[in-house]
């Protein structure tokens, strides 16, 4: 794990509590209200951010199993979360998807994930939670619109070289990248689901200037390698979004979808 890896998932944190579609999360609070013994296990956990969110939202005494490939985010995760009464941790690759423990688990959730991981990936992963009858809460899945209010000329080519970047492989296969979201709907309302979808986008001013940048940071290599532009204009180009951060009644709107999926 890289400082960057863990400054990002900071940085993000607040944004993302921000932008969850609250009727999904009231959604989710309702169903699990009404298990006897209600679990969860959040996949790709990160450094806990999920659990914190929805920890205020979930019945007194859930379970939770918080998974992820990397141990020093699961250290961190319980570092911050540790001792709270029935959570636990454990490493875990997703790219092992017939061994998730799901048995007794009410609701998997996961954060800013499925954007990364391929078709296959989700037609294995929702074939394996139709068959346990658990629900879905996937919430922050990019949906491909950036959009800022001081506008330039290259935004929409940029903005397309680095859709077109999110789509390669992330470790799961071909990433779906904005096209997740429309995948999960689809199998899982084929899987006798009932599925709602919302938006939640990040909407980012002067405030957010330290995300905006890290966000922006991470563009120069997928534009590097999938822009039509040269090196010099994808600079310039960065140069200007950095600049246009701290311009008067600048904002940056970052789009996500979330999902939740339960069995009727």
């Amino acid at each position: 794990m890289s400082g960057f890896e863990t400054e990002w998932l900071t940085l993000r944190e607040p944004a993302d509590k921000a932008a969850r579609a609250q009727a999904l999360i009231d959604k989710l609070s309702r169903y699990l209200q009404a298990m006897p013994a209600p679990a969860i296990v959040d996949i790709g956990c990160g450094t806990g951010s999920t659990w914190r969110c929805l920890k205020g939202h979930v019945p007194e005494g859930t379970s939770w199993l918080l998974l992820d490939h990397d141990p020093l985010l699961l250290e961190q995760a319980e570092n911050t979360i540790g001792g709270e009464a029935a959570v636990a941790f454990s490493q875990f690759d997703l790219n092992h998807l017939e061994q998730l423990p799901l048995e007794g688990v009410s609701v998997v959730t996961a954060s800013a994930l499925f954007d990364l991981v391929s078709e296959d990936f989700c037609v294995a992963f929702s074939d394996r939670i139709v068959a346990q009858g658990c629900g879905l809460y996937a919430a922050l899945n990019y949906d491909g619109i950036i959009r800022w209010t001081h506008r330039h000329p290259l935004d929409d080519d940029m903005v397309e070289a680095f859709n077109r970047h999110q789509k390669t492989d992330k470790g799961f296969g071909t990433a779906l990248g904005p096209g997740a979201s429309p995948c999960l709907h689809l199998l899982l309302e084929d899987g006798g689901y009932q599925v709602d979808v919302m938006k939640s986008p990040w909407l980012l001013d002067g405030k957010d200037a330290a995300l905006q940048k890290a966000f922006l940071s991470g563009f120069r290599r997928p534009l590097l390698e999938m822009s039509m532009h040269g090196e010099a204009e994808i600079e310039d180009w960065l140069a200007f979004r950095m600049a246009a951060i701290a311009a008067p009644e600048s904002r940056c709107e970052i789009g996500h979808t979330d999902l939740i999926a339960l069995p009727v």
